[in-house]
């Protein structure tokens, strides 16, 4: 059974509804290529079976799984690199003195995917910051998807994933082969944690955060909803801490919440007071 125009977008809107991911109605194709293991593992013949499912049966982990498969998941390790450079040149040296009495450092990634982004910034902190080897440094990587989630635990790459982005001499210091992949070493590992959160929905506990990465994320979210996310992330940052968008993102949503600055080619934002 094919899928109709009125099955794409119910589908669409069902995405939406789990995670104001707004897919564009040219990208249907993606529809046919990702959910049709999950129609299988449902019961249903293709993608238009399970459609029917999912009219028939408000069972919340299918719907969840659909919007899960639909996530945008591309990401590589020290991905645009500037962004890289200013943390090394400005944001982690500011943090240090901030943070100086409390010997503490908490960092996110929200909507981490694979994990490489998380742990860029570790490779980052241990390559050219020894003085936060006796501090308690944890960065947190949350996301929607769970399957992605436990790849970045499981900490392994392939050959393709290690040639985006990683310098040579990081992946011969903070990996080891085995066989076709190459792992995290432990000592990057102990810097990450992950989890399950979905930007949308109310968000699980969670540290008050030095320095967020907010990269790629929004593009795809509908303007209420980047409003909301944007709340979530001030009410849980240090209010002198940073935010890191995509190179071709903007928080104009939230101008009273944050604002602008610029250093070492790269834009960022820093909270506004709370009133």
């Amino acid at each position: 059974m094919s899928c109709s125009e009125l099955d794409y977008a119910y589908l669409r809107k069902v995405v939406l509804e789990e995670s104001a991911n707004l897919i564009d109605p040219t990208r249907n194709v993606l529809f046919d290529t990702r959910l049709t293991p999950i129609a299988r593992t449902a019961g249903a013949e293709d993608v238009g079976g399970l459609v029917e499912l999912l009219r028939d049966d408000r069972t919340e982990y299918l719907h969840r799984a659909v919007a899960e498969a639909m996530t945008i998941n591309e990401t590589s390790f020290f991905r645009d690199v500037r962004p890289f450079e200013m943390l090394r040149s400005t944001a982690i040296p500011e943090l240090m003195v901030q943070r100086r009495a409390e010997r503490t450092l908490r960092i996110w990634s929200a909507a981490c995917s694979t994990g490489q982004e998380v742990y860029s910034v570790a490779m980052l902190l241990l390559e050219h910051f020894p003085a936060l080897d006796d501090w308690d440094v944890k960065i947190v990587g949350t996301d929607i998807s769970r399957s992605v989630l436990e790849y970045a635990a499981r900490a392994r790459y392939r050959r393709n994933e290690v040639n985006r982005g990683l310098p040579a001499k990081m992946l011969v210091k903070y990996f080891e082969r085995d066989g076709e992949e190459w792992e995290v070493s432990r000592r990057v590992r102990a810097l990450c944690d992950f989890g399950y959160a979905n930007l949308c929905a109310p968000l699980p506990p969670l540290p008050v955060f030095d320095l967020v990465l907010l990269r790629n994320v929004l593009l795809y979210f509908p303007e209420q909803d980047r409003s909301c996310v944007f709340a979530d992330v001030h009410a849980r940052m240090n209010p002198r801490g940073f935010l890191l968008l995509g190179n071709s993102e903007e928080a104009e949503e939230s101008t009273d919440q944050f604002e602008m600055e610029f250093a070492a080619d790269s834009y960022y934002y820093r909270p506004r007071a709370r009133y």
